[in-house]
């Protein structure tokens, strides 16, 4: 382009305070050009509502996190509450780092989601948020754009800014968490399918289960090791005596979840590590049909239940190797997420600043 068009678009962008001069470029023995940048005023929030917690952050320009927090909430409680929570939380971080307003916010749920209008559809475990329109609800509190998305697909947005999967073009995300998800990214794109759905795995059907499941089926992945699953497992297993271990947790707590199943697993209690296998196992099953299909580069694991440790690691890989053609493996590594719970809330502030702004990363 000529420096006409360049002086004008960066104008343009000066005006907008999206981008700042920072001084001299290094002298090339003529006159020496002036360096540019994202300005440094550039701020974008990034939310992550999960099945059990909501998770805010603000990022630079350049996505960096510069203020986190992560609150407990049951997302069955409705749009409202959580929402409102949500937004407080990030307006709380805001006014810590003393931004009035940032640039966009980017959101993601734990369900299906139309991205062009900006709300859930049908999400199986988020009752009352069927087309509640949460992009308008965030941007008539903030006055900024906001973009809303499945939270799988901005923790894999997340993990190929800054995390593990940065140098991979084809990759696949999976959380194991309350829910089970897939963010597939082929050719450094974010693949999102015809509606929005694609990577929804933890409702592909698995052998030897016939579980009930939130979406009204009978035998997903989800309904045989999600968060709640596992703790329905646990609890039977205390109330049977098959775990003396979960039976005193049981007594002492009044109830039973994925954390402390962790927890037994770590003291080594013989029936919690066995669910955490059988669990692995059907995971890793369906992930070879991933890895036949798909064929990628890597295999990032993320999720609440990866807390779980090296034996699920182990399951879930064995079960790949196993079950998929070696050329598919042999160069398939199979790795925890760097990021942990950061990489939802970086993804979804690289959402709104890439489909917005054009930033890139």
């Amino acid at each position: 382009m000529s420096r006409t068009t360049i002086g004008a678009e960066l104008g343009r962008l000066t005006a907008l305070k999206l981008v700042e001069e920072i001084g001299p470029a290094a002298s090339r023995g003529g006159r020496r050009s002036t360096v540019i940048d994202l300005a440094g005023r550039v701020r974008f929030v990034g939310i992550v509502i999960g099945a059990t917690s909501v998770s805010a952050a603000i990022t630079d320009g350049r996505l960096r996190v510069l203020a986190f927090e992560r609150t407990q909430c049951d997302v069955r409680q409705g749009p409202e509450p959580v929402l409102e929570l949500a937004m407080e939380q990030s307006r709380a971080l805001l006014q810590k780092l003393g931004v009035d307003k940032p640039m966009g916010v980017g959101v993601g749920v734990p369900g299906p989601v139309d991205f062009s209008r900006g709300i859930p559809v049908s999400p199986p475990i988020m009752p009352g948020w069927d087309g509640y329109p949460v992009r308008d609800v965030i941007g008539g509190r903030f006055d900024c754009p906001v973009l809303l998305d499945n939270d799988v697909n901005v923790m894999a947005l997340g993990e190929q800014h800054a995390g593990s999967a940065s140098t991979a073009e084809n990759f696949l995300y999976v959380k194991v968490g309350s829910g089970i998800g897939c963010g597939i990214v082929a050719k450094g794109e974010l693949y999102r399918g015809m509606d929005g759905c694609a990577g929804d795995i933890g409702h592909i059907p698995v052998t030897g289960s016939d579980e009930i499941c939130a979406c009204g089926n009978t035998g997903c992945l989800e309904a045989s090791f999600g968060g709640d699953a596992l703790a329905r497992q646990a609890l039977a297993a205390a109330r049977s005596g098959r775990s003396p271990l979960l039976k005193e947790f049981l007594e002492r707590d009044g109830t039973l979840t994925a954390a402390q199943v962790g927890e037994a697993v770590a003291a080594g209690d013989a029936a919690s590590v066995q669910m955490v296998r059988d669990g692995g196992r059907r995971v890793g099953e369906v992930l070879a049909g991933l890895v036949s299909f798909f064929n990628p580069s890597l295999i990032v694991l993320g999720g609440g239940l990866t807390q779980l440790g090296h034996i699920l690691l182990a399951e879930i890989r064995g079960a790949i190797y196993r079950r998929s053609l070696p050329l598919a493996t042999r160069n398939l590594p199979i790795a925890m997420s760097d990021l942990g719970p950061q990489a939802g809330v970086i993804g979804a502030a690289r959402l709104v600043s890439e489909e917005v702004y054009g930033f890139s990363r």
